[in-house]
């Protein structure tokens, strides 16, 4: 009889916490729900990665795109070197037409970028496809191939006009010791001597460079798939055209692409060069902006030209990465 009261107490102690409010307690000030600390993490990670971005962002930003709307606004205004601008949209634009010197020299630019194209690529290939085994001493060959391509263009024009000129340069006196000319040859005296002898500057400049980016795409072709070929009974022509040219595609498009580009943007290797001589047949693009823009002093017209050129430009890298994709 002892335990009745104790019972009975405990049984008022259940009915009293069963009769205790279902809300949950107070939360601390610090709570937060479970889902906030992913949330948080992705937050921060975001941070970092515009933090990572923004050098090369500003970079971009200040050394590309400022100028590219600078150019543009220039483009609509009457803008001299000296004085003050005046808003004439699309006056220069309109005048591009009546300029002979752009027209020439768009031809001769196409014309010169179709000649280097295809004898850089040629010529790339070929040094590529000859340095592309390990043998003994092939390390020599890659790096005599590649050290043009560290000679400044401005630099490798002056080593050419100093070798081809006429009264110092030692290439005419080893010809005519040679028998292989009877006089001098003009160099750079005629439109066409002239054209081949700047061809000839940027291969000796360029092809070691290219060959290098031929080769990164060679090397990563599976020698399995050689291998395949050589036991179904392929000979070298069929390797060469139906492997290694259709698995090389994505390099040549590289390489191409660089070619047309710097091409079209041609500058060093006739200012120093040819300086546009003889007769301005040997005037690129890119000598009319700056004639333009610094003999003429005709800024918004240099401008102009330049944006034209800037959107053929794109337009034709376009084309060219579909069609080579």
């Amino acid at each position: 009889m002892s335990s009745t009261p104790r019972m009975a107490s405990l049984r008022e102690a259940s009915r009293s916490l069963l009769r205790l409010p279902t809300s949950s307690p107070a939360r601390p000030p610090s709570w937060r729900p479970a889902h906030s600390a992913p949330a948080a993490r992705w937050r921060s990670r975001k941070v970092q990665g515009w933090l990572y971005a923004a050098p090369t962002a500003v970079i971009v930003g200040v050394l590309f795109i400022a100028p590219l709307v600078l150019v543009v606004w220039m483009s609509l205004n009457r803008w001299p070197l000296l004085g003050q601008a005046t808003f004439n949209a699309p006056a220069n634009y309109l005048k591009i037409a009546d300029n002979p010197l752009f027209v020439d020299a768009i031809f001769f630019t196409l014309k010169y970028t179709a000649i280097t194209t295809v004898l850089l690529s040629g010529v790339a290939l070929g040094l590529a496809l000859l340095v592309q085994e390990r043998r003994p001493g092939i390390a020599f060959f890659r790096t005599a191939f590649f050290l043009p391509g560290a000679v400044g263009f401005a630099a490798a024009g002056l080593l050419f006009y100093g070798m081809l000129n006429n009264d110092f340069g030692p290439i005419d006196p080893m010809l005519q010791a040679l028998g292989v000319t009877s006089e001098p040859v003009k160099w750079i005296g005629t439109p066409n001597m002239a054209l081949f002898s700047t061809i000839a500057l940027v291969l000796w400049r360029f092809a070691g460079f290219n060959m290098l980016i031929l080769l990164t795409g060679l090397q990563a072709i599976p020698t399995e798939v050689y291998e395949a070929a050589r036991s179904d009974g392929a000979n070298r022509w069929q390797i060469f055209t139906k492997i290694t040219l259709p698995l090389l595609r994505p390099t040549l498009a590289l390489m191409l692409i660089l070619s047309v580009t710097g091409s079209l943007l041609a500058f060093d290797q006739f200012f120093v060069f040819t300086n546009g001589g003889p007769d301005n047949s040997t005037v690129s693009m890119v000598m009319v902006v700056y004639r333009d823009a610094f003999f003429r002093f005709d800024l918004g017209g240099a401008a102009a030209l330049s944006v034209v050129l800037l959107v053929a430009l794109v337009g034709l890298n376009t084309l060219m990465m579909r069609r080579l994709r």
